[in-house]
């Protein structure tokens, strides 16, 4: 099975933490949040992962040399020339991960099986296998982990817990390829920062500039292309990527592998 980690992100929510370590190496409990990630991935059998870095990049090569890759297959996503944003950040994963440069993007080439891709700064008590086979679909481009929490931005979803929409509820924007549609009509969900991709996804991104937001390429594929959301029973999850999340965190409360 494949990964991605997300961890080129310049942390500037966790600054001046990050001015001289990357928050990928932010070390929780004494080891950096990146191991976590890393060894709960391998004990959910996954054997080939990619991680995306950019800010002090090397830093994080370093630390995955130290420790011999943690005797699994990592493939670096180097960010270094250019930040890609979400979306870019994915588009450009197809080499390292597949193997598969732009002109390969074609049909024949993109059988493969899905990825899964976990943000850096994301703890949980998901059971990663279980997520993965469960969701595991040719038909499906992308499934978004999703919860029905407290936020000002939602994913909108419809009774077939299909992506229809977007919206912010502290300003009122709505955004959706289906046209004008009412919030209120559809299923209210925020993100976790964690979604299984088939690489079929790439052709998609053809005509995407290097650097685009993700959320922004879901909502445009998404009247012809499937982009599910799903919600795991009992899930505890937190975003440690801000400083006071960071300092009051308790891995003892997470089940971590």
């Amino acid at each position: 099975m494949k990964a991605l980690i997300f961890a080129a992100g310049l942390g500037t929510r966790l600054r001046p933490l990050t001015d001289i370590t990357p928050k990928a190496l932010l070390k929780v409990d004494g080891k950096p949040m990146l191991e976590y990630q890393i060894l709960k991935l391998k004990e959910a059998g996954f054997t080939t992962i990619a991680i995306n870095v950019s800010h002090l990049a090397e830093q994080i090569v370093d630390f995955l040399k130290e420790n011999d890759n943690f005797g699994l297959d990592i493939r670096i996503s180097d960010e270094t020339d250019l930040l890609r944003d979400t979306g870019g950040g994915i588009r450009h994963v197809s080499n390292p991960l597949y193997g598969l440069n732009a002109d390969q993007w074609d049909d024949s080439k993109l059988n493969e099986e899905p990825f899964l891709l976990h943000n850096v700064d994301i703890f949980s008590n998901l059971d990663l296998r279980k997520f993965y086979e469960e969701n595991s679909s040719d038909k499906v481009i992308s499934t978004l982990l999703v919860s029905d929490r407290v936020t000002n931005r939602y994913l909108l979803f419809d009774d077939d817990s299909r992506l229809v929409g977007w919206t912010n509820i502290q300003t009122g924007e709505v955004k959706s390829p289906f046209g004008k549609i009412n919030p209120d009509d559809y299923r209210k969900l925020a993100f976790d920062g964690i979604h299984l991709i088939s690489p079929k996804i790439f052709p998609l991104m053809a005509s995407w500039p290097e650097k685009f937001p993700i959320f922004d390429f879901y909502l445009s594929i998404a009247a012809e292309h499937i982009v599910r959301g799903v919600v795991v029973e009992n899930l505890k999850i937190v975003d440690i990527g801000k400083k006071e999340t960071l300092e009051n965190f308790n891995i003892n409360n997470y089940i971590i592998g």
